[in-house]
């Protein structure tokens, strides 16, 4: 049993949707056939912006229908996060959208306090889990990799997570350190897509987007700073022999978050 995806690392036009949508159109044409998931960055329609009022989209918005567009024509899930305003308030929105148009979401659980995230966004409270042909994949958002027990994969619920990112250059020793933790303990892939270029406040991202393996092994290619689409295939027969002789979850501490 494989899951392949796909992993996009680019940079990211400062709060300028349609250049965005536009990049990305055309680099959705470089999955492979047999990638069951594209992912995109963090916030990929406008980068990490702090201007909701003027950028958010509802859930019927230009950029959610661009999504269900791409993923019926190249017939594939594809998933990013989007400013999205929903009941009056608004939410770093990651979205999964199949083939079919269905819509998957969930909101970043840890707002980034250090850009004032918290002062703009609402936080979301539940995880997201997905299954795809019996591969389940736990989705996250940037900052949640720092913060083990939201990430806990208790009970084996799922084979493999995702972190979509804009994580600054200056921090990059954080993210990949932390991706590796997050696979080891975890026992399960670990996928980080994050962008490459400045933000419109200056800010340089690296990107750094790269796939562990359960062993911590890096088996992803994408270099820094390299604007590439790689596809990449997890191969869950040896995740699950690997669990089956090491099996470490079992004694992990069981435990609720409050």
């Amino acid at each position: 049993m494989n899951l392949s995806v796909t992993t996009i690392q680019c940079d990211l036009a400062w709060e300028d949707k349609q250049t965005n949508l536009n990049f990305f159109e055309k680099a959705l044409d470089k999955a492979n056939e047999d990638s069951k998931l594209v992912i995109l960055p963090e916030m990929f329609s406008t980068a990490f912006s702090m201007n909701p009022k003027q950028f958010a989209e509802p859930m019927t918005g230009d950029s959610v229908i661009w999504m269900q567009t791409q993923a019926k024509r190249i017939n594939k899930h594809i998933v990013g996060s989007l400013i999205i305003e929903d009941q009056g308030e608004f939410y770093n929105r990651l979205i999964v959208v199949s083939p079919n148009g269905e819509l998957n979401t969930y909101d970043k659980k840890h707002l980034f306090r250090y850009a004032n995230e918290n002062e703009f966004y609402a936080p979301g409270d539940n995880h997201l889990i997905l299954d795809f042909d019996g591969v389940k994949v736990a989705f996250f958002i940037c900052y949640d990799l720092r913060f083990p027990v939201w990430s806990r994969n208790s009970k084996l619920k799922y084979d493999a997570a995702v972190y979509i990112a804009n994580w600054p250059e200056k921090r990059r020793e954080h993210w990949m350190t932390l991706l590796k933790a997050r696979a080891i303990e975890n026992q399960a892939y670990v996928i980080g897509v994050n962008r490459i270029g400045d933000d419109g406040n200056g800010i340089s991202h690296s990107g750094d987007s790269a796939v562990f393996s359960p062993l911590g092994e890096k088996i992803s290619t994408t270099q820094p700073h390299e604007s590439k689409v790689e596809n990449i295939r997890l191969d869950i027969e040896a995740l699950q022999d690997y669990r089956a002789k090491f099996p470490a979850y079992l004694d992990a501490d069981d435990f609720k978050l409050l």
